[in-house]
């Protein structure tokens, strides 16, 4: 059990956590700290948060644990503003959605004390923001991706297995350059899918009459097109060069297809969409392909 947990950010990934470590019997503490104190005010009445901080330097002040969890772009301030309270001793997480620029800002802000820091990306969430919405349950069963470098602490990366272990994760490891181009393809590019449909359907006379016509396929395609507009505006330049690089690699398989339909080649567009319907039906979400 760890006696503190610092956690800067209480909405619904950091009161998440919070509360799934408190539940798991991992934390004695947690204090709480959020840029708006409406937001930490609020994590403490839902006991999400023992004690509120006033800024993210003393929330990190006893802490043996300390989750950073902001917008990727907030990261490097965040962790230049508690640099001086970070020990060895201590193990510092954060759960973005691109871990290369979080390195990079942490080796900045961290300097000697990168060390303490080991980069994490829990594959979940909700369209929904907001500790109202933070559940203990969040993360179980899970997956959830480390990307040490060369200069992460062997027990600090080691501690970071056992608690996202404990929480009921899956836990897997791999640099912060494969991360990256991985989840551009299988999550940075599907949002920037779902925004544009949705922006292409509005944007047309008739796209309110579209939209009310629209049924449950519709629907599922384009849900996570609800997500935080402002998160994903900093995911997706964070991540912009493969996000490029994957989003060209889509255009051009949608513009096989096109071609096929345009020439009325039947089989050329079967064997399309044979492939893929194949692929998804024996795709298992966190199952490695054989």
């Amino acid at each position: 059990m760890f006696e503190q947990l610092g956690l800067i950010g209480c909405g619904l990934m950091g009161g998440s956590f919070a509360l799934a470590m408190k539940k798991a019997g991992l934390v004695k503490r947690v204090v709480g700290y959020s840029k708006s104190p409406s937001t930490t005010d609020r994590a403490r009445q839902l006991g999400v948060i023992d004690v509120e901080a006033p800024s993210a330097l003393l929330a990190v002040a006893g802490a043996d644990v300390v989750l950073v969890a902001v917008p990727v772009a907030a990261t490097e301030a965040t962790l230049k503003a508690i640099k001086h309270l970070v020990t060895p001793q201590m193990l510092i997480m954060d759960v973005g959605s691109t871990k290369a620029d979080v390195v990079h800002a942490a080796q900045r802000s961290l300097r000697d004390q990168v060390g303490s820091f080991v980069p994490a990306h829990p594959i979940t969430g909700r369209e929904v923001s907001g500790v109202e919405h933070a559940e203990a349950d969040l993360y179980s069963g899970r997956q959830v991706i480390l990307t040490p470098t060369e200069r992460t602490l062997t027990v600090q990366l080691q501690n970071a297995e056992k608690i996202w272990s404990a929480l009921g994760c899956r836990v897997t490891s791999m640099s912060p350059e494969s991360h990256d181009a991985a989840f551009a393809a299988v999550s940075h590019l599907p949002h920037v899918l779902a925004f544009a449909m949705m922006n292409s359907i509005t944007g047309q006379s008739q796209g309110d009459e579209f939209l009310s016509l629209a049924g449950p396929g519709f629907r599922d395609f384009t849900r996570i097109a609800a997500s935080d507009p402002k998160v994903w505006r900093d995911i997706l330049l964070s991540n912009r060069e493969e996000l490029i690089a994957q989003s060209q690699l889509f255009q051009q398989a949608l513009r096989n297809i096109e071609q096929a339909m345009s020439k009325g080649n039947a089989q050329a567009l079967e064997d399309m969409l044979t492939l893929a319907s194949e692929t998804r039906a024996h795709w298992r979400m966190g199952a490695k392909r054989k």
